[in-house]
């Protein structure tokens, strides 16, 4: 049975809450006669300028307060839950699914697939739509939440139901001209599986997307992760370098053909597939305001950028510095072009650049994000590591240094004897740290 009471448990001080004596404590049950099922309703309501509340006190009485406020001032209430409700975990059961595809016993929260619509606003999360009632797409209508970034992994319906193994998720382009239709601006990705959702149904996916734009602002095309634990699961072929000239060369044709046709190239492929074909990062304008950011689309044209546009920026040393630096296979090659140039002003500078095998998750996954601290203390154990070793932040947890194995940063550094440092995902903070301080420009 879903909860629709809410335990207030902050109220700012000075707030309109705290004019009205209302307190930690207390129960939310209704705003202007409607029942409060999530934040997203509480904030609709928030908004208005008359706000009916009513409130239940801890010894069972409910007090109804009317209120006049202007549009913009909120009541000054707090919830223990930033959704004021439980995530939705996700119902399907995704061919590539790199959650089903861990090894057991690490974290519990490691293996919760959320799949929460309300996240994809809140958070940029991509969802796939495939929990969401109808009732549930009016309400992201009526309440304007926008931009929704969908997980559609292909246009096909019957070839969308088996990669999601879902029998509701062939419903996809229904959905998502409803919301086109209501001018709900939207993103899109793509998880590229060898033979299955490639070739022909890429093209067929690119066309019905492209279709909804404006509102359809971009698509991202990402490929598979594919780790050693896949037994009981769909044999998934790894792409190699050809497969991955092949899909560029779709992607690319297309960008073309949209940029031309309605002004925008719209799909893009993610950093990995050039990096694996060996082909250069688009320069920066191809990536038209890094909307898929967070996909690994145009990252690293970021950090090359931004690691350059800072070394022209700075007069150079003779200093001598003995660092190392941790990275995976598929950014290695990019990495010791950059730290190279290092030495044209930091003549006295050594950068000892690791590439760390993923003898963890399997040698197919190569990129730096899926890094274990085991992995980094058995392959760097007894290496020259000079006075510094920096750890790229995405190998960690979002709020606390621990790696996906629960080693800390702390028994890293201890383990190997050397101070780590954490470098934030930008060119510009590794090569500070790398010259060990920051510089005036």
């Amino acid at each position: 049975m879903k909860q629709f009471e809410h335990t207030i448990e902050s109220v700012a001080p000075g707030s309109i809450g705290d004019e009205l004596g209302i307190q930690p404590g207390d129960v939310l049950l209704s705003m202007n006669e409607r029942r409060i099922e999530d934040i997203f309703d509480y904030h609709f309501y928030e908004e208005e300028e008359h706000v009916l509340l009513l409130i239940r006190k801890p010894n069972g009485e409910e007090w109804e307060f009317d209120v006049e406020k202007d549009p913009e001032e909120d009541l000054g209430l707090g919830f223990g839950s930033s959704l004021m409700d439980d995530y939705h975990s996700c119902h399907n059961r995704c061919i590539f699914c790199f959650i089903d595809q861990m090894p057991p016993g690490m974290r519990k929260t490691l293996y919760f697939k959320d799949d929460d619509t309300r996240l994809s606003f809140l958070q940029g999360n991509y969802v796939t739509l495939t929990n969401l009632k109808e009732d549930d797409i009016d309400r992201i209508i009526r309440y304007k939440l926008a931009p929704i970034n969908i997980s559609v992994h292909t246009t096909n319906p019957e070839l969308r139901v088996r990669m999601l193994r879902n029998r509701f998720a062939g419903n996809i382009m229904d959905q998502i001209a409803k919301l086109s239709g209501a001018g709900i601006s939207m993103n899109s990705q793509i998880v590229l599986c060898k033979g299955i959702n490639d070739g022909k149904e890429l093209e067929r996916s690119i066309r019905d997307l492209s279709a909804h734009m404006p509102y359809m602002e971009s698509l991202s095309v990402v490929p598979v992760g594919i780790t050693k634990y896949r037994e009981g699961l769909e044999p998934i072929e790894p792409f190699g370098k050809d497969d991955a000239e092949s899909v560029i060369a779709v992607i690319e044709a297309w960008q073309e053909k949209l940029r031309s046709e309605r002004g925008s190239r719209f799909v893009h492929a993610s950093d990995e597939w050039y990096m694996m074909a060996g082909l250069p990062i688009p320069e920066d304008s191809d990536y038209e305001g890094y909307q898929q950011l967070e996909n690994g689309v145009g990252m690293m044209r970021l950090f090359m950028d931004g690691f350059r546009e800072r070394l022209a920026s700075l007069p150079g040393d003779r200093k001598k510095r003995e660092v190392s630096v941790v990275t995976a296979a598929l950014a290695y090659p990019v990495l010791r072009e950059l730290t190279g140039e290092i030495r044209q002003k930091y003549p006295n500078t050594t950068v000892r650049l690791y590439c760390i095998r993923n003898d963890f998750f399997g040698e197919s996954i190569t990129v730096t994000g899926l890094l274990t601290g085991r992995d980094i203390i058995a392959q760097l154990t007894g290496k020259p590591l000079g006075e510094r070793l920096l750890l790229p932040g995405n190998t960690l947890k979002a709020d606390e240094p621990v790696f996906l194995d629960d080693i800390t940063v702390n028994e890293l550094g201890k383990t190997l004897q050397v101070p780590v440092d954490i470098v934030k995902s930008t060119g510009r903070d590794m090569l500070e740290k790398i010259i060990g301080e920051k510089q005036d420009e």
